[in-house]
């Protein structure tokens, strides 16, 4: 029987964006299912706390070393490898039985987690030539956006319906699927040529961030000044300083901190963190107002949130358009002030206000966003040597990491000063004061984003007709 033979292209395509779709989902759909968890174990806050810390703090943990690892054991294996074990850790998940073994298995989680997705976009950028990128991003964005949406929707279904374990044995059919197809159509790339491994280097790394991801994502509940929460800050900048000082020291470094003298890497690296912070933030915000606020339940929450998702897929078909002729500058900065603006005018929300509303906010949001995502994804990489791809896509992810939680951070932080009472139009005013915070993220994106030179992104511009091959093939 003659062996069915796919396009490098697609293959690699379809698993990187099954294993995206997953490990998005995941983040988002455990949410609805904490208090649960929390009741059927009879575990306390803090340890229910701890299953999302713990996940976060591997993938910060895992993220620095995933360049050379995917570099020195080949890319398609790193990426299977780690496909597999986050597989098997959802699994492990489901059918843990107390709290202890939960922590364990969403430790696993993240390990595997920290890997897939900078070992997957050195894959899919070192198949596709920059030119194609753009169309490339277009496919892309789907998972990112709908994942997210999915999610909530999803995963309070299962619980409603269902039981809080299926939450975790959803990702089994998904993971396995996208196994099965890369093992057999996935071709391993040649071998790069990396050093020994830095040791050093990933300690500093691993150490550091994760301690900025404990500070970022649990200073808000346990307080800015508590001194748990002050140490692990100190310990996070010591570090990170640290780490700085060693790589650019080192001829073969974990992370290439030189690649930040690439002006197009270290511009589009700002815009995203500052943008993620804003989107990440609105869709932290956003369920809690309508759920707190509103008093809408989980299922209509993630309804009406969803619209953003249709706003970006939507969107994204018309910037690929546009990209090779406008370029990244103009787009991004165009699109993230739209963003401002939407997310300023949530500011203006409150119990009454009709949830077409805000579901057309919502949408608007997604829209701007489509203008972020599509070309920055493109541009970060378009000046990056091929044989570095592997580090700057570790450092592309970390950033990302860290853009997502320091969003949650402030405007957690906002929320919580100031939620000075209980009525329901005091507590809508401490989220008003959260959607500003926000706005003020995504214009401080917008104004970084004039600093991006379209020349530089130069590589990425197809011209009329190079991508119809990817379209065609993509499709």
């Amino acid at each position: 029987m003659k062996r069915i033979v796919i396009d490098q292209k697609i293959a690699v395509c379809v698993v990187f964006v099954a294993a995206l779709f997953m490990s998005i989902m995941d983040g988002t759909i455990i949410n609805v299912a904490l208090a649960t968890i929390q009741q059927d174990f009879g575990a306390s806050s803090s340890a229910i706390n701890a299953i999302v810390v713990i996940y976060l703090i591997c993938i910060a943990v895992v993220i620095p070393a995933s360049g050379w690892l995917g570099d020195r054991w080949n890319t398609k294996w790193v990426f299977l490898t780690s496909l597999g074990l986050f597989t098997l850790a959802s699994l492990a998940c489901g059918l843990a039985q107390n709290i202890e073994q939960l922590m364990l298995t969403r430790a696993a989680q993240g390990i595997a987690a920290g890997a897939l997705m900078p070992v997957g976009t050195t894959m899919l950028f070192r198949t596709f030539p920059p030119h194609q990128r753009i169309q490339v991003s277009r496919v892309l964005i789907i998972p990112t956006v709908i994942a997210p949406a999915v999610g909530p929707v999803l995963g309070g279904f299962l619980v409603d319906h269902l039981s809080w374990h299926w939450v975790f044995f959803v990702n089994g059919p998904i993971g396995l699927a996208a196994l099965i197809f890369g093992v057999i159509w996935l071709q391993a790339p040649a071998q790069e040529e990396v050093g020994a491994f830095d040791w050093l280097g990933f300690i500093l790394a691993g150490a550091g961030f994760a301690a900025l991801l404990y500070t970022l994502t649990e200073g808000a509940s346990k307080g800015w000044s508590s001194p748990l929460i002050l140490a692990s800050a100190a310990v996070g900048v010591i570090a990170i300083t640290t780490l700085v000082v060693v790589e650019l020291a080192k001829a073969q470094p974990m992370l290439d901190l030189r690649l930040f003298s690439i002006p197009l890497f270290r511009v589009s690296n700002l815009v995203a963190i500052f943008g993620s912070a804003a989107f990440t933030g609105i869709l932290f915000l956003m369920p809690q107002f309508l759920q707190n606020v509103v008093g809408a339940s989980a299922l209509e929450s993630g309804l009406t949130t969803s619209p953003e998702a249709i706003g970006v897929v939507l969107s994204s078909q018309i910037v690929a358009r546009l990209y090779p002729k406008v370029g990244p500058r103009r787009l991004t900065f165009g699109g993230v002030l739209g963003v401002a603006v939407m997310i300023g005018l949530m500011s203006t929300i409150n119990a009454e206000t009709n949830l077409w509303l805000v579901r057309a906010l919502m949408f608007g949001t997604g829209v701007g966003m489509a203008y972020l995502f599509l070309p920055i994804e493109a541009a970060v990489f378009a000046q990056i040597p091929h044989a570095s791809t592997g580090q700057a896509s570790a450092i592309f992810s970390m950033q990302q990491q860290l853009g997502s939680a320091l969003g949650v951070a402030i405007l957690g932080s906002v929320l919580a000063l100031n939620h000075s009472g209980t009525t329901i139009n005091q507590n809508a005013q401490s989220y008003q004061y959260a959607f500003l915070a926000a706005a003020v993220l995504a214009f401080v994106s917008a104004c970084i984003a004039l600093f991006i030179r379209d020349r530089d992104a130069a590589a990425t511009m197809a011209q009329h007709g190079e991508h119809s091959e990817l379209s065609h093939s993509i499709a």
